[in-house]
């Protein structure tokens, strides 16, 4: 594996987009995997894809409860934002995206060729539109809806 061919170059591509949307997330995870490329680190690649998701979601977790580690979020506010319509509509709305990331995962795992897709559109959503990267899973479980037997 050469350090500068195809799949470099749409590396950097997204790289260019990230820093022309001003998402950092995008253009740090990029340059990282560049960085891997060029440092013949390339062996890891499988690892990541294997294993990436399931820390990035354990490191995406360990930044929402950290209010309630710090001790900025108690036990009586938790309790007591059930009470609130808001807070249930939230519970069910984080319910409903749980669902919909495990049938993305399982699409993403049966029908590899939409991953390419997700994730040219989960880069100009988080390019063009703010968004955070955590769309893939997602846009499968919507899309898994869509084109379900």
């Amino acid at each position: 594996m050469t350090p500068f061919d195809t799949s470099s170059l749409v590396l950097l591509l997204f790289a260019a987009l990230g820093i022309l949307g001003g998402n950092t997330s995008i253009t740090i995870a990029v340059l990282v995997l560049l960085l891997l490329r060029v440092t013949n680190l390339h062996q890891t690649f499988p690892w990541l894809e294997k294993y990436g998701l399931s820390w990035g979601i354990v490191i995406l977790t360990i930044g929402i409860l950290t209010p309630i580690a710090s001790g900025k979020t108690s036990l009586q506010d938790l309790l007591h934002s059930f009470l609130h319509w808001k807070s249930l509509l939230a519970v069910g709305v984080g319910v409903l995206v749980a669902y919909l990331g495990g049938r993305g995962a399982a699409l993403m795992s049966s029908q590899p060729t939409v991953v390419t897709g997700l994730l040219l559109g989960t880069i100009l959503g988080v390019t063009f539109f703010r968004g955070v990267p955590v769309g893939p899973l997602i846009a499968a479980g919507i899309l898994s809806l869509l084109v379900a037997k």
